[in-house]
């Protein structure tokens, strides 16, 4: 997670679907990522690790809570140095802005769509 907050490129990835555990079982079986419970409150989400290492590979998130209206997906987050004004820069260009910006783990996130219908997270470290 070292450049995960960094404006580099692709810092993180989230499987946003209904059925969490068994997605976290497969990828776990696939890939061999080991899971690590993350409490959502009412519900848990999943942290997935690197075999031997325990570096973060992705997150298998419920399609709950803030998640309820993404359709099932793999999502990439592009860390950004201002969500805002990518967010804007989407709209100005003919992307969508699905979700925020909003405020979220003291940083700043949003979710767009763009021009094709790909989706895609921007994120901005705190």
């Amino acid at each position: 997670m070292s450049r995960q907050n960094e404006p580099v490129g692709i810092g993180w990835i989230d499987v946003t679907v209904d059925d969490a555990e068994s997605v976290r079982d497969f990828y776990g079986e696939v890939a061999g990522w080991r899971p690590e419970d993350v409490s959502m409150g009412e519900y848990d989400d999943f942290y997935m690790t690197l075999p031997g290492s325990g570096k973060p590979a992705a997150g298998i998130c419920r399609a709950r809570g803030s998640n309820a209206e993404l359709p099932p997906q793999s999502l990439i987050y592009i860390t950004v140095d201002n969500v805002d004004a990518s967010a804007e820069t989407c709209h100005a260009l003919g992307g969508t802005v699905l979700v925020g910006p909003r405020a979220v783990g003291g940083g700043r996130f949003s979710v767009i769509e763009n021009p094709a219908g790909a989706v895609a997270a921007l994120s901005q470290a705190p």
